[in-house]
C-alpha cells in the first residue's frame, strides 16, 4: 500500500461499534495490574504474557483471555483498562466507540457489578470531556453459560441503565444458538434496552435468522456467514441492518484463511451495511486503523468504498440524529479536504 492511501486511512474519521473492553488489554497494563493487586497469573513477565497472545485457535484465545480478566478487581483497574482503549482510539481518529463489556466474567469472580460499570462508565466520561469521543456501553451475556445466568445479570444491571444503553451475546458460539437467550431478552427490550448479537461468525446463516427474528437486534455482530444465505442478504439489505464486521478477527480465529478471501467486499456488493471493527485488538493484532488498513490492502478498496464503510458506522451508532449528522459532516470535510 502506498504511504498516501495508508495515511489517509489514519487520518480519516472513524466510528468503531465492535470492541470488547476485556480484548484490548494489553500485556503491559495486564502484568501492571497483576502486579498492582499481587494477583499470581501464570505469567513471570511481560515477554511472557505476549507469548501467549500467539495463540492458535478460539478456545485458546478465550484460555488467555479470561486468564487476563482474572486480574482486574477494583474500579480503578476497569478505569485504567477503558483509558488505555481510549488513548489509542484517540490517536487513530475514532471519534466515536460503542463498547462491549462481559459482566459475568467478573461477577462470577465475586467482582461487584458497580465496581466494573463505574470504572469503564467513568474512563468513558472522561474521554468525551478530553476528548470529545462519544460513546455507548453494550452490555453483553456470555452464550457458553445458561439463560438463567443471563437473567440475574439483566436484574443486577437494571440499577445502572442510565450508563449501560443495549445488551449483546457474545462467547463460544456453535452450540449456543441465540433461540437459548429469547426470554432474557424480551425482558431486556421491555426494560428499555437496545438489543444486538453475535451470529454468523463461526455459527451458520440459521443463528442470523433467529437473532432478527427472535431476539429482534437492531445491530447484528459479525455476520459473515450471511453471505451463505441469499434471502438472508436481501432482508439484511431490505432492512439496512448493520453488520460489525471485524476483519484482523476473522482472519487470527480461521473464520478465513486469508483476507483475500473475506466476504466483505461481496457483502457490500450486495447492499449489505458493513462497517469496519476490531473486536478483541490486544489479542487480535490490531485497532481501528490496522483493521482498515488490512482490509484495503488485501481487497484493494477504494476511495469510495472506503467513505462508504466509514459512513455506515456513523449511521448505524446508536446516538441521536444530531450527533450523527456532526459525525457525517466531518466525514465529508475530511473527504473533501484530501483528494488524491
Amino acid at each position: 500500500m502506498n504511504s498516501t492511501l495508508k495515511s489517509f486511512i489514519e487520518g480519516m474519521p472513524k466510528a468503531e461499534l465492535h470492541l470488547h473492553i476485556e480484548g484490548s488489554f494489553e500485556p503491559e497494563l495486564m502484568f501492571a495490574i497483576a502486579q498492582r493487586n499481587q494477583v499470581k497469573t501464570k505469567f513471570d513477565s511481560v515477554e511472557a504474557v505476549k507469548e501467549a497472545y500467539q495463540f492458535n485457535n478460539l478456545q485458546d484465545f478465550l484460555d488467555i483471555y479470561y486468564e487476563g480478566a482474572r486480574v482486574l478487581l477494583t474500579e480503578q483497574d476497569f478505569f485504567d483498562l477503558t483509558w488505555a482503549y481510549v488513548e489509542r482510539i484517540h490517536a487513530q481518529n475514532v471519534i466515536h466507540t460503542e463498547i462491549f463489556f462481559d459482566p459475568q466474567t467478573h461477577t462470577d469472580r465475586g467482582v461487584d457489578f458497580g465496581v466494573v460499570i463505574s470504572g469503564i462508565s467513568r474512563a468513558l466520561a472522561q474521554a468525551e470531556q478530553k476528548y470529545g469521543i462519544t460513546s455507548r456501553i453494550i452490555m453483553c451475556f456470555l452464550r457458553h453459560l445458561d439463560e438463567s445466568e443471563a437473567e440475574k445479570t439483566l436484574a443486577q444491571a437494571l440499577a445502572y441503565k442510565d450508563r449501560i444503553y443495549g445488551v449483546g451475546l457474545d462467547s463460544s458460539e456453535l452450540g449456543h444458538p441465540p433461540s437459548k437467550f429469547k426470554n432474557v431478552f424480551a425482558k431486556a427490550i421491555e426494560e428499555g434496552f437496545v438489543t444486538v448479537a453475535h451470529a454468523g461468525e463461526e455459527g451458520p446463516a440459521e443463528y442470523i435468522w433467529e437473532a432478527l427474528d427472535l431476539l429482534h437486534i437492531s445491530r447484528l455482530d459479525h455476520g459473515n456467514r450471511s453471505k451463505d444465505d441469499p434471502k438472508l442478504m436481501a432482508r439484511l439489505a431490505a432492512e439496512k441492518m448493520a453488520l460489525t464486521v471485524c476483519p484482523l478477527s476473522n482472519l487470527k480465529l480461521c473464520v478465513v484463511d486469508d483476507l483475500k478471501a473475506h466476504p466483505l467486499r461481496f457483502l457490500m456488493e450486495n447492499n449489505l451495511k458493513v462497517t469496519i471493527n476490531s473486536d478483541d485488538p490486544a489479542y487480535f493484532g490490531g485497532y481501528m486503523n490496522e483493521n482498515y488498513i488490512a482490509i484495503t490492502e488485501a481487497l484493494e478498496l477504494n476511495r469510495t468504498e472506503l467513505k462508504q464503510l466509514a459512513q455506515n458506522a456513523f449511521e448505524a451508532c446508536f446516538v441521536d440524529e444530531g450527533r450523527k449528522r456532526e459525525m457525517l459532516a466531518q466525514l465529508e470535510a475530511y473527504f473533501a479536504e484530501n483528494a488524491f
